[in-house]
């Protein structure tokens, strides 16, 4: 029931990365509409004698797991504890030792099934434990992997024992229920149809029960539409008794707590669990045994694009080759400089290369993914893949690349745990994977001695074409091009009533008694300051880690494309790090990946966002970096043909997604023509642009005084400010900003409904919505407060509870009210099975008439008032949200005491203003509905 949330956006480039990641893995909550990213990976590079000071006197200057204090109760249950005071508030974490790795074929997916189960209440709460984490404000969540199953939320540190009393009651006293199994049987079908819908996962589930043909590893971990059809009470209840048990967990904790007073709290609540045996647990499930096909898998059915995935079996997590395959995938993969984007990328044979080392508990395995560039044939790119990889095997590497990746990989590591979440995380993975919290220390001290010799070795001990085990996706059909179906109008027929509204009485009544507040969260501003120029800088030091958080904001977003070259201000942004005056491509890569830093520019329809971070020491380098390309990116010609073809790809592969083209088609039907949102990037537009366009936006769009910096982490105010006046002070700007005013846009006068067919996909997505509010608009904050009880979680809302808690229909469910400077939309987005989607969408309707008509309650607008204001309050503990916040305050011209006051706005929300914005802002009979998924959806009318 997981979503992939901010915080693993780096776990995956070193090991043990919890896959979550991966096409298959669980997901629900976390849903998101964020853009793609740039065309630029995170690059990296170094020197050797750079290197050995930044490991030795800045990046280690402690462990990772410095401060950790292991514990066993009676029990069996292993307690990890830390203490972070850098924030006021705390991580609870419980990680179960089963996963897909203790099932077998015919049982495929029962682990995920369960873990969906967990959260369907217990004999001493009857109740969706997705309603209680939220009425207690914790960002909760949940997935299922290989080797483990875990549960995590994270709360204001007022609320760790009732988070505790929670986690131990459905340890011990989950009820599964028939009714409620068998809905959310049809939850899970849903999510994996999600999957299915994707060729790169078909292609991986594939290859992979070919490399382990006898073990659980070659089982797709959300298992498999037939054996969760045939799931029975009996069988879910079997596996929660064997594994659902003090003895074969780890409670992890992290935050801002006394560590006495917590291990007390937890022999009270936890201690009394009685252990379950290890009967009938099967640690070992096959046989680990790999299989090579002498000639490629090969999957011809429908999809956009070719694929090559190519799988080395490894050993597992504990083996010493496990460094040095890390360090040689970063060699391999990992930026401009690497050796097989420069062999396939470079030379326009592909479109794009990842990898990945996973690294589990009974074994391992190397991925290579390849995205064919236009045109190109698989057999040749697999030839040209095998020989960059011999090449390296016979002539080495060199010592620079050595460096620079241990450096990239090190500073990844640093980076990626900063907040209190990811440092349980990396916690609760290590103890069940390897039986050992300290592995990462370790771990880390031994990539620090990997030697050129040892990446030779290990590719010639692995990376051999006898181990290696190919697949081919080549796709039968080709998708639709373009997006143009015609809106029309569809009245509902369907008269389906949902049941009663959630009654907040019952999550009161079984919610845990929360400890009295301790003292207020520290209200510490950013300093402001603003060049003559025009630029706008704010900073925040933070001492709590080495590291440096970079935001940035440029108004130079797509709603400033032309028409008949849409794409062109992405264009601009994906092509800033390709080259300046001073630097071409690959020096830009190398100076920042020297540090192990990132720079990334994404564009937005109301501005481009920057987003860097490096190690403190570093911060003049990535500034510098930034400002250079700021100021004077060269754009050329070889670079921008090469980012128009692989531009070209994605956009095939974006129209074969069923959220993509209802995401279009949507925003489509809402905005006419000549509306600056209405654009979107098409094959015809992307042709047209050329490199003066390119060079002709930038000079417009690209100024100080539409430019917004904000920086949190360890530096000197004063030699910050000296540093960007430094650097930025110089950059130019004439005449007046260019702006944009958007037209206003009328309600829908009845139901738009709008089916674009995609042949084959095993699931749709639904868009319904219409224009919102914006920003400034007085009722935003009541809006807020509306929403998160209509649809802002999708376990606890109204939308939530119904359409797929209770009846099982959706995947996934949530509503937003997307307002920014301009008037933005107000959307409901949902995941069916094809058949459920007309049911799901009348259901949804007559929600948002029961609201808009009848409101909502009291108890329900203090619980959402208090989630909103937990869940910010949790938000500010992550450099990275802390740092978007402060920026998006200034670029929305509010205050910067907002930080902190827009907490106190929300609590003054009352129920008379909730309930007159559902009815000004909920219209269930003027409402676009926009469905993208398999033809049965064109036979039939959307209800």
């Amino acid at each position: 029931m997981d979503g992939v949330s901010k915080f693993y956006s780096k776990f995956y480039k070193y090991p043990l990365p919890l896959l979550l990641l991966s096409l298959w893995l669980v997901a629900v909550f976390l849903l998101s509409d964020r853009p793609a990213h740039s065309q630029h990976p995170v690059i990296s590079t170094n020197k050797e004698k750079y290197h050995s000071t930044l490991l030795t006197k800045r990046i280690m200057p402690s462990t990772l797991t410095e401060n950790v204090r292991k514990t066993v109760l009676e029990n069996g249950l292993t307690v990890l504890t830390k203490e972070v005071h850098t924030a006021p508030v705390v991580t609870v974490q419980v990680w179960y030792k089963v996963g897909s790795r203790n099932e077998e074929s015919g049982v495929n997916g029962i682990a995920h099934q369960l873990e969906h189960m967990m959260f369907k209440g217990t004999k001493n709460r009857p109740i969706q434990f997705g309603r209680l984490f939220s009425a207690l404000g914790s960002d909760s969540n949940a997935f299922t992997s290989y080797d483990q199953t875990a549960y995590y939320g994270t709360v204001e540190r007022n609320k760790l024992k009732a988070l505790l009393v929670l986690e131990a009651d459905r340890m011990r006293n989950s009820q599964i229920e028939p009714e409620q199994l068998a809905s959310e049987k049809r939850v899970v079908i849903s999510e994996l149809q999600g999957y299915e819908n994707s060729p790169e996962y078909r292609l991986n589930r594939a290859v992979m029960q070919a490399v382990f043909p006898n073990h659980a590893y070659g089982l797709p971990v959300g298992g498999t539409k037939a054996d969760v059809e045939k799931f029975e009470v009996e069988q879910v209840e079997k596996y929660y008794r064997n594994f659902y048990s003090p003895d074969n967990a780890v409670l992890v904790i992290v935050g801002d707590f006394q560590i006495a007073n917590t291990l007390e709290t937890i022999k009270k609540v936890f201690g009394k669990l009685p252990r379950q045996g290890a009967e009938g647990r099967g640690q070992e499930v096959g046989v680990i045994s790999s299989s090579s096909p002498s000639s490629p898998i090969v999957l011809r059915e429908p999809g956009a694009g070719r694929l090559l995935q190519v799988v080395y079996p490894l050993p597992d997590a504990n083996q010493p080759d496990v460094p040095a395959l890390d360090v040689m995938d970063y060699i391999l993969t990992e930026g401009r400089n690497s050796r097989l984007y420069q062999a396939l990328v470079e030379s326009g044979l592909a479109s794009e290369v990842t990898a990945s080392v996973t690294s589990l508990r009974e074994s391992g395995w190397y991925e290579v993914l390849v995205t064919a560039g236009a045109k190109q044939d698989l057999k040749k790119i697999d030839s040209m893949l095998s020989s960059a990889i011999a090449n390296v095997a016979e002539k080495g590497v060199t010592s620079e690349e050595i460096e620079r990746a241990k450096t990239q990989l090190t500073a990844d590591v640093i980076l990626s745990n900063r907040d209190i979440t990811s440092q349980a995380m990396r916690l609760g993975t290590d103890e069940t994977t390897v039986g050992d919290y300290r592995y990462t220390d370790r771990y880390l001290a031994a990539v620090r001695l990997v030697k050129p010799t040892d990446v030779v070795a290990v590719i010639n001990k692995y990376l051999t074409k006898e181990a290696r085990t190919v697949g081919f996706f080549e796709p039968t059909q080709k998708r639709i091009t373009e997006v143009a179906d015609k809106p029309h109008s569809a009245q509902t027929t369907e008269n389906f009533s949902p049941g009663a509204p959630v009654l907040f009485s019952e999550v009161m009544k079984y919610l845990p008694p929360v400890d009295l507040a301790t003292d207020a969260i520290a209200q510490v501003l950013p300093q402001e300051f603003k060049l003559t120029n025009g630029l706008r800088i704010l900073l925040l030091p933070d001492r709590s880690t080495p590291t440096v958080t970079l935001s940035g904001y440029i108004q130079a977003g797509t709603e400033f494309d032309p028409e008949n070259k849409a794409g062109l201000a992405a264009f601009v942004a994906d092509n800033l790090l390709n080259g300046t005056r001073s630097k071409d491509v690959l020096t830009i890569a190398k100076v920042l990946g020297e540090r192990g830093a990132s720079l990334d520019f994404q564009t937005y329809r109301e501005g481009v966002h920057i987003e860097g971070d490096s190690l403190s020491d570093d911060l003049p380098i990535l500034l510098e970096i930034l400002a250079d390309v700021v100021k004077n990116s060269s754009f050329p010609s070889k670079e921008l043909e090469l980012h128009r073809q692989q531009t070209l790809t994605d956009l095939q592969q974006e129209l074969d997604e069923p959220s993509e083209v209802a995401r279009r088609v949507f925003v489509q039907s809402i905005y006419p023509k000549k509306h600056p949102l209405h654009t979107f990037p098409t094959e015809e537009s992307l042709q047209q642009i050329q490199r003066q366009d390119v060079i002709d936006f930038k000079a417009k769009h690209y100024r100080p005084d539409t430019t917004v910096l904000a920086l949190v982490g360890d530096f000197d105010l004063d030699k910050v400010r000296s540093l960007i006046k430094n650097k930025f002070g110089d950059w130019e700007v004439s005449g007046k900003a260019p702006t944009l005013k958007y037209p206003p846009v009328a309600m829908p006068e009845k139901i738009v409904s709008v089916n674009p067919v995609l042949p084959d996909k095993a699931q749709a997505v639904t868009y319904m919505g219409y224009t919102g509010i914006n920003r400034y608009d007085p009722r935003f904050h009541a809006a807020l407060v509306l929403n998160q009880i209509l649809g802002g979680d999708t376990l606890s809302s109204r939308l939530g509870a119904e359409v797929r808690d209770r009846q099982g229909l959706s995947y996934g469910i949530y509503s937003s009210f997307q307002a920014g400077k301009n008037v933005g939309t107000f959307l409901i987005e949902m995941q069916t099975s094809p058949e459920d989607s007309s049911k799901a969408i009348a259901s949804t309707r007559q929600m948002l008439q029961q609201i808009h008509q009848q409101g909502v309650t009291a108890l329900e607008v203090e619980t959402a008032k208090r989630t909103l204001i937990s869940n910010y309050n949790v938000s500010l503990a992550n450099p990275e949200e802390l740092t978007d916040r402060i920026l998006m305050n200034e670029v929305y011209g509010l205050d910067k005491v907002e930080l902190h006051s827009f907490t106190d706005k929300i609590q003054k929300v009352t129920l008379a203003q909730v309930n007159q914005a559902a009815r000004e802002l909920l219209h269930p009979d003027r409402i676009v509905v926009v469905t993208a998924g398999p033809s049965v959806l064109a036979e039939k009318s959307i209800r």
